[in-house]
């Protein structure tokens, strides 16, 4: 095997020691933490925080939930050390396989929609108020819920009135570059289902995948009561 090369400016050495440090955190921990605990623990930026809690999941060293809540409120997203003994775990490898078979079933993209619908129900089913939020609240409401699964969501608004929401970060991404017509409609739906749950005058239409590297867009679309 080639030796890696530390002289390399394009490698840096310290991420090895960087990200141990982040496992060490979780491990000491007596509960799960967020990506912000772990940063203000390590004294990390949040994105470096984040971009090393990711590889220890991808790695099968993290575990990455989130939150169930009594209370309104965004879920928050959370980090604990793997549990229990034995070699990494392959979380990556279980979802590739997973996201494969669905992908070569007829009728994958719809049936991944109405998953992520249902999920996103769930994500808010103890939300529910008598009077249903402004399309401007439950943009907000939308947009803290797909902060806090990891997708640093910017919202924009286009001259024709449709929301645009730039996902600068798939969570996901591993799969997604490979299924995206299976992970991508399990998003769509996640933003439906969530709107739909806070019954929103507002629904996801569409979800364009990678319109760059780093870079999904999400199209929204607000709607006049008793329209959809």
């Amino acid at each position: 095997m080639k030796d890696l090369n530390l002289t390399d400016p394009a490698v840096d050495p310290s991420l090895g020691t960087r990200r141990t440090e982040v496992m060490d955190t979780l491990a000491a921990a007596k509960e799960p933490l967020t990506a912000s605990a772990v940063a203000e623990r390590t004294g990390l930026h949040l994105n470096t925080a984040r971009f090393h809690l990711d590889g220890l999941v991808n790695d099968g060293l993290a575990t990455r939930t989130v939150e169930g809540r009594a209370t309104p409120g965004r879920p928050r997203i959370l980090y604990s050390d793997r549990a229990g003994g034995g070699g990494p775990r392959s979380f990556g490898l279980l979802a590739e396989m997973l996201t494969g078979l669905v992908s070569s079933l007829d009728g994958a993209g719809e049936a991944a929609t109405k998953v992520g619908r249902s999920w996103g129900l769930r994500l808010v089913e103890e939300d529910a108020s008598p009077e249903p939020p402004t399309a401007d609240e439950a943009l907000m409401r939308l947009n803290g819920v797909l902060d806090a699964i990891g997708f640093q969501p910017e919202i924009s608004i286009r001259s024709d009135g449709k929301v645009e929401l730039h996902l600068h970060h798939c969570p996901f991404q591993e799969v997604a570059v490979r299924h995206s017509e299976v992970v991508c409609a399990l998003h769509l739906g996640l933003m439906q289902g969530t709107l739909s749950g806070l019954g929103a005058p507002l629904t996801a239409d569409s979800v364009q995948p990678f319109v760059s590297s780093n870079l999904c867009t999400a199209t929204l679309r607000v709607f006049s009561a008793g329209a959809a």
